[in-house]
């Protein structure tokens, strides 16, 4: 998993409460357990004004033009700025997949489902809760402002507006932990690597027939 620490993005703002995982990426572009390649699905129906199926390219697609996505001044955006109960519905771990395979690194919001909120953060997408007052006003800068953009520091747990006002976020410490240094949850296991080892060992001296 690729280290987090910091982010200095533009801001793309979806302004609906309730966004649910087969709206992030449809159940037909679920093919795949690769991590990679989602991101051309991403809010598909939204996205797109013709029905799109597994393989197609972008190329081939018809984009609807007043998806906030596909406006030109929210081209390349990394921070996706949402509204209450973010990744609602069922429990696909394809849906924090195909936003961060979109580009995004950062997802800000007043509240996210759970399994989508933990799920992230195995991929080293940042959920980040704030409450809903600073959301509306972040939502109203952003939209007033082409070329918004908002310095994300995990280490100071801390979201900077561009004119200077810095909002802060709660985030769990081993979570912080392992999103500074990198670790997902086999990276995790293989700091224990040497005791793994010295397991094994013991294990296949005591009971060799098991190993034959």
């Amino acid at each position: 998993m690729k280290k987090f620490d910091f982010c200095d993005g533009l801001v793309a703002p979806l302004d609906r409460a309730n966004v649910d995982t087969d709206a992030i990426i449809p159940k037909q572009f679920l093919k795949s357990i690769k991590r990679s390649g989602f991101g051309l699905n991403l809010f598909d129906e939204w996205r797109y004004l013709d029905h799109g199926e597994p393989g197609m390219d972008a190329s081939q697609r018809v984009l609807n033009p007043d998806f906030i996505l596909n406006l030109p001044r929210y081209h390349g955006a990394q921070i996706l700025l949402a509204r209450a109960n973010f990744g609602c519905g069922s429990s696909r771990e394809h849906a924090p997949w195909a936003l961060q395979d979109y580009g995004f690194q950062v997802i800000i919001a007043p509240s996210f489902a759970d399994i989508f909120f933990n799920n992230c953060f195995k991929i080293g997408l940042l959920p980040i809760v704030l409450d809903a007052g600073s959301v509306d006003k972040l939502f109203h800068e952003v939209e007033a402002t082409e070329g918004y953009r908002l310095a994300v520091h995990l280490q100071d747990q801390s979201v900077t507006a561009p004119a200077g006002k810095t909002f802060f976020f709660d985030i769990d410490p081993f979570r912080k932990h392992s999103l500074l240094k990198g670790l997902d949850e086999i990276g995790l296991t293989l700091q224990h690597s040497d005791k793994i080892k010295a397991f094994e060992e013991k294990h296949r001296a005591a009971q060799p027939w098991l190993f034959a």
